[in-house]
């Protein structure tokens, strides 16, 4: 699954820290998912939190706490500067699972709301970024 193999980088670059650090305790771990990633966070976390139990069983690596947090997508058009923020209710189910794929397409379907141009850049929610606080 997706979420799992998320769920075993996250853990990777959490031991990495660590070790790179000099530790065994992290304080604090964020991971923000965009949107366009489409990611079932319940399975995420149920991964996280096993593979959590793992890192701290057999590596003595500790996370003391962590927090998940969406961050939506937002866009903005080349040609006339609008920024707008993704509207599910205009792309449908399998369009969106598409866009999770390829995040590229996501122009084949999607156009400004202001100019109806299609040239326009993910400027946030695409992908899936880590912060770890060590101390």
């Amino acid at each position: 699954m997706h979420e799992w193999a998320l769920a075993e980088a996250i853990i990777k670059l959490i031991e990495y820290k660590a070790l790179e650090s000099g530790i065994n305790r992290v304080n604090y771990v964020k991971v923000v998912l965009g949107e366009l990633q489409q990611v079932d966070e319940e399975i995420l976390l149920y991964a996280f939190n096993e593979l959590l139990n793992i890192l701290k069983n057999e590596k003595n690596i500790e996370v003391v706490k962590y927090q998940l947090v969406k961050e939506k997508a937002e866009f903005k058009c080349n040609r006339c500067n609008s920024i707008w923020s993704l509207n599910t209710n205009t792309v449908s189910a399998d369009e969106l699972e598409m866009i999770h794929f390829i995040p590229e397409i996501i122009h084949s379907f999607i156009s400004c709301p202001h100019c109806g141009s299609h040239d326009f850049e993910i400027i946030r929610g695409r992908g899936l970024s880590v912060i770890v606080y060590p101390q």
